[in-house]
Formats: structure tokens, C-alpha cells, sequence
């Protein structure tokens, strides 16, 4: 994928508490690319469920996906690149993010149970509870090689891992 001369999306993924808002939010600042918090693509019902220490199912995890896709396919159609956030936890996850869309790619933040733990620990105000981070984790099917996955080990400070992430992207 070329980051010069086409549109392209990177789909910032991982478990709660690696770094995927802050990562992203750099890249795209880098890039001068846009920038979308999955998060904030979230159903009401979903913010509340994980509020309240609840697992979402994969039920609940649809309509939030398609809401991803979909931002990604406005920004694809409107030629602009863009960075998004999204846990794309299992695999048939991402299939419903990427699709048949070879403009779009996954770079996963990958860490330790004790270092996320500690920076869920150390997070103030957002709904995704400590808590849930075991779930995550036991759900969490790792990008294969056939995804083309760009993985970034997370122990580097926030603009290392972006630029890791960028320099993957030019290549």
C-alpha cells in the first residue's frame, strides 16, 4: 500500500489499554491524515454494558463493526486516508473491518498482560474497566501473517511506536 499516492486506512488495534488512541492520534497527526476514535462509534448500550464491568458478545460487537467499516468506506470514497481506532479482537472481526478493501491495514499494539494492566491501572475516565482486560485478552486472536499485519511491540514511547508504524507504511 502506498501512503503517497492512493487513500489508505490504518486500523489501530489491540486490547483496551495498549495505546491505541494515543498511537493513532500521532499517526495520523504524522501522516496529516484524519482520525477517527472507534470508541466513539460505540451503540450507548455497548459503553454502558462494558461501564458496568460486562463483556460485550459478539452480538453486540456487529452494528459497532459495521459502523467502522462504514467510516471507513466514507473516507476511502471521499479519497481521504484516515487512522482508526478499533480492538478488532478476533479474526472474523477484522474480516468485517477490511473486507475485500486491500486500502486498509492493521497495525497491532501488542504487549504484556503485567504492562497493560499497569496502564489500565494508572487510566482515569474512560468507561473500559480494568477489569475486562482479562476477557480481552482470552478473546484476542493475534493478526496472522496472511492479514499483513504491521505489529509494534508497545514497551517504546508513543511517537517511537508511531513512527515504527509510519516507516512500515512507506515501505
Amino acid at each position: 500500500m502506498s501512503v503517497s499516492s492512493k487513500p489508505c486506512v490504518v486500523v489501530v488495534m489491540g486490547v483496551s489499554g495498549c495505546g491505541k488512541s494515543t498511537i493513532a492520534a500521532m499517526l495520523a497527526g504524522r501522516m496529516r491524515w484524519e482520525f477517527e476514535e472507534g470508541d466513539a462509534l460505540h451503540p450507548a448500550s455497548n459503553v454502558a454494558k462494558m461501564a458496568s464491568g460486562t463483556p460485550l458478545t459478539d452480538e453486540d460487537r456487529w452494528p459497532w463493526l459495521d459502523k467502522v467499516a462504514a467510516h471507513i468506506d466514507d473516507w476511502l470514497a471521499k479519497g481521504r486516508s484516515g487512522v482508526i481506532t478499533c480492538s478488532a479482537l478476533k479474526r472474523r472481526y477484522r474480516d468485517v473491518i477490511i473486507g475485500d478493501r486491500a486500502d486498509v491495514r492493521f497495525a497491532y499494539l501488542k504487549g504484556s498482560r503485567e504492562l497493560i494492566a499497569n496502564r489500565l491501572a494508572a487510566r482515569q475516565g474512560h468507561f473500559m474497566p480494568s477489569a475486562l482486560l482479562d476477557s480481552q485478552l482470552a478473546t484476542l486472536e493475534e493478526p496472522t501473517p496472511d492479514e499483513h499485519p504491521i505489529t509494534v511491540e508497545i514497551g517504546a514511547r508513543p511517537e517511537v511506536i508511531a513512527a515504527q508504524i509510519a516507516d512500515a507504511l512507506e515501505r
